[in-house]
């Protein structure tokens, strides 16, 4: 089976950077792939696309050599199964609240005798190589979403559950949770009881001897998650990067066009 790069990056003492698909397109996951992160990860909880397209994009970040990744809907065997089958070398599962859910997700995600994963990986039988069956769950990484305020009073227990890889941080329903609603979900948290609940996290992953990862807006806020001892950054997405880039090239449009398209004057307006 072809190793899985993130674990051999990790290994080496290096942080990795992943991509975000939230676009139901292979072009576009193509072109994410092709940049340089060292992971992306295609987003069936919130992104606009299903399963059918899932396969696809997965064909089409493989020339890459990208580490494949994917987010569940929810935690439900048949789905973060079939995205394994897929090609998913790292499967982030939303929403645990409870070390019960984490140790089920384990569950769904590893064959026996660790887990109970159903044996039929369709894509993964050719794109990950030969021998799957028997070193899938020594590549394949699970990751447990810690996002809400129940899950942080659980943390170290999901932490330290069995077969667990890591735990990813959503810092915008995290926020939310921690909140009551008071605060506007959102990315690149400044706010100190939140950078506290991050730096909480980060201790936890490493007493277990788990990976870190948390979702950020930015390339700067990553570095500095970095700094402060996550293993994995996913630095902002498809739909945002194109909006981003889109709103600044009409803004240089306007600015430019308007600036030389302003009245002469002439000194004698008015009369």
């Amino acid at each position: 089976m072809i190793k899985n790069k993130l674990k051999q990056i990790w290994a080496a003492g290096r942080p990795t950077i992943n991509g975000w698909l939230s676009i139901g397109n292979p072009f576009t996951a193509e072109i994410m792939a092709a940049q340089g992160y060292d992971s992306v990860s295609v987003d069936l909880q919130h992104g606009a696309l299903d399963y059918s397209m899932l396969l696809p994009m997965f064909q089409a970040m493989c020339a890459s050599g990208v580490v494949p990744m994917a987010r569940a809907p929810w935690l439900e065997p048949g789905i973060v199964m079939k995205a394994l089958d897929a090609g998913a070398y790292g499967v982030i599962c939303p929403m645990i609240n409870k070390p019960e859910q984490a140790a089920e997700f384990v569950n769904y995600v590893r064959y026996p005798p660790v887990g109970q994963r159903s044996f039929g990986p369709t894509r993964a039988n050719y794109s990950a190589g030969a021998n799957y069956a028997a070193e899938a769950n020594e590549e394949i990484l699970a990751f447990a979403m810690v996002e809400t305020a129940e899950a942080m009073e659980n943390l170290d227990a999901i932490a330290a559950t069995h077969g667990l890889d890591g735990i990813y941080v959503g810092p915008a329903d995290l926020t939310f949770s921690l909140h009551q609603g008071r605060l506007a979900p959102a990315f690149d948290r400044e706010e100190p009881e939140m950078i506290e609940a991050l730096l909480r996290i980060v201790a936890a992953c490493k007493k277990a001897g788990k990976r870190a990862a948390l979702h950020c807006g930015t390339a700067d806020y990553a570095a500095r998650a970095v700094e402060w001892g996550f293993d994995m950054a996913t630095v902002s997405g498809d739909s945002r990067l194109l909006a981003a880039a889109a709103q600044a090239s009409v803004a240089r449009f306007r600015e430019m066009t308007e600036a030389k398209s302003a009245p002469i004057k002439t000194g004698k307006e008015g009369y």
